[in-house]
């Protein structure tokens, strides 16, 4: 949507990704206000480092939680409430986890699970007009996702394991 000064408007919707209601409600607010959805981004999600002999149930739900059933519940209700009808584009964000997920079990089963369910609903909803896709960009550093840390060293104390020998940034996946 454009403003009358013809800049595009930014708006928000606040929405828990793991109710199931709430992402019902803010697909419905946001196609009723701007119309059918062209595009959905699922870059949601939450972790913690710890070996998976020390993740409680507790812990290991949240992160399923957040980062698997909240992206089933943004795709599902997109799809439903606009992009079965008109088609659309879903990227879903995943982790590498080719070679497992050590120190990270739970978003590591997490991310897998997105990644299945990426290639499953692209095949499933390929007849509406709606291509699913999901990238793997590696680590990429925010001052918001480092807060999340009790180190505030972690995130760059690992770029000496990566190639490019430094983390992604933000802007390079936006």
């Amino acid at each position: 949507a454009k403003s009358s000064e013809g800049t595009p408007e930014v708006s928000h919707v606040v929405c828990n990704i793991r109710s199931e209601d709430e992402v019902e409600g803010m697909m419905e607010e946001v196609v009723n206000r701007l119309g059918p959805l062209n595009f959905l981004c699922n870059n949601g999600g939450g972790q913690f480092p710890s070996a998976a002999r020390k993740i409680k149930a507790k812990g290991w739900k949240a992160v399923i939680d957040t980062n698997l059933n909240g992206t089933f519940n943004c795709c599902s209700a997109a799809y439903r409430h606009s992009m079965e009808q008109h088609g659309g584009s879903i990227v879903n964000i995943i982790a590498d986890v080719r070679n497992g997920f050590p120190g990270m079990a739970h978003t590591g089963a997490a991310r897998a699970g997105v990644e299945n369910l990426t290639k499953t609903l692209a095949v499933e909803w390929a007849g509406a007009g709606v291509r699913v896709n999901a990238i793997s960009p590696g680590i990429i550093y925010s001052d918001s996702a480092a807060s999340n840390y009790p180190d505030p060293n972690f995130l760059t104390s690992i770029s000496t394991i990566i190639p490019a020998k430094r983390l992604g940034t933000v802007s390079e996946i936006s």
